[in-house]
């Protein structure tokens, strides 16, 4: 197996392992956000901190990045520098951060006044905006395949929306509901702008190879910026003298209001390193299609552990979304062939498809 062989290898493996974990992130995240204010939790921003508190624990897998690539460079006499990313990636990281923190900000204020189904719909236009703004600022070439898929996960979100008009909360006021509505369509169009974002950042650097470290280490920026943007929040809305009376007075107990929040929070880093590593070895647009994929497979979800009804247009929805995942990797491996079917030296081996990873990007170490 050839170098470059071997790279592309590793890029792939990347990018499935970060798939998986934005899986579990984008699954239990908006649940366990719900559960939150089900349960008598009432603190918009503190429920927003937690979505980015635990960036520390970033530093474990970014050690273990440091020792291995501290035993490769001993072993090739490289001395390179210990940290990865760049000035411009750290200021871009940061200003992110922030823009990040604002959209956690009205995704958890819309949690915290819809229910799942009708946060998850109204998620779905994530999709449309990121491919918007991947066409602007990445310039993210469409096909026929991702465009039928495009058009098919977006509607198979929507479809999950039917009877959202129906499911205002008990005890709700039809202007809390709308304003509910309102922030969320804002956090999509802000998380359609995010990603592309990144991707706009990455291409901006000039390197022959993105180091999986360089990812985490962008990753712990942007989540230290969301969360310094937080906890601003929290001191101004008085919300750290509330934690203790807020856990005294959960229905579920002080222990699982603490389980609650911490697994809010562990949530929350596995779709964020998740979603910046797709990015990062992918595209924006890929980080979208997957989470948007998952978006009835969360209704599942809702219906196993919040008992809401399992309507027909659930049913379809999970339909359209999965045919759409389909149709979307289809164009991807159709496009793989025809390139491999090309004279070889018109071939590039180090390259993945477009929409799946990046050409001019490589991957060495964990």
């Amino acid at each position: 197996m050839g170098r470059a062989e071997g790279w592309t290898r590793l890029r792939t493996a990347a990018l499935l392992f970060n798939a998986i974990f934005m899986g579990i992130g984008s699954c239990g995240n908006p649940l366990l956000a719900r559960f939150y204010f089900i349960g008598g939790g009432t603190r918009i921003w503190f429920s927003t901190w937690q979505q980015t508190a635990a960036w520390p624990v970033t530093f474990i897998p970014l050690f273990i990045s440091y020792i291995y690539h501290r035993r490769r460079r001993s072993q090739t006499s490289d001395s390179g520098e210990f940290h990865h990313i760049t000035p411009f990636l750290f200021i871009s990281a940061a200003l992110i951060g922030l823009l990040m923190g604002l959209n956690n900000y009205l995704f958890t204020s819309g949690v915290a006044k819809l229910p799942v189904s009708t946060v998850l719909l109204i998620a779905s236009s994530q999709l449309a905006f990121t491919s918007l703004f991947a066409f602007i600022l990445v310039k993210q070439k469409f096909t026929a395949f991702t465009i039928n898929a495009v058009v098919l996960l977006t509607l198979s979100a929507v479809i999950l929306g039917v009877r959202a008009g129906n499911d205002r909360p008990a005890g709700e006021s039809k202007k809390e509901y709308i304003l509910g509505f309102a922030f969320t369509v804002g956090c999509a169009a802000l998380m359609g702008l995010l990603l592309p974002l990144v991707e706009l950042s990455y291409s901006k650097v000039k390197m022959a190879r993105i180091e999986y470290s360089m990812v985490l280490e962008f990753q712990m920026v942007l989540c230290f910026a969301a969360t310094l943007f937080c906890t601003v929040g929290m001191f101004i809305n008085h919300d750290f003298q509330a934690i203790s009376r807020e856990a005294r007075e959960f229905e579920l107990g002080k222990t699982k209001y603490f389980l609650v929040i911490m697994g809010n929070a562990i949530f929350s880093q596995f779709y964020f390193v998740g979603a910046l590593g797709v990015t990062s070895y992918g595209s924006s647009l890929l980080s979208m299609v997957i989470i948007t994929v998952l978006l009835p497979i969360t209704e599942l979800m809702a219906v196993v552990f919040y008992h809401e009804k399992f309507q027909a247009e659930k049913g379809i929805s999970l339909f359209l979304s999965f045919w759409g995942f389909v149709s979307y990797f289809y164009g991807d491996i159709k496009n793989n062939i025809k390139k491999k079917k090309q004279p070889p030296a018109a071939l590039q081996i180090t390259e993945l498809p477009s929409s799946v990873i990046s050409p001019s990007r490589s991957m060495t170490g964990p």
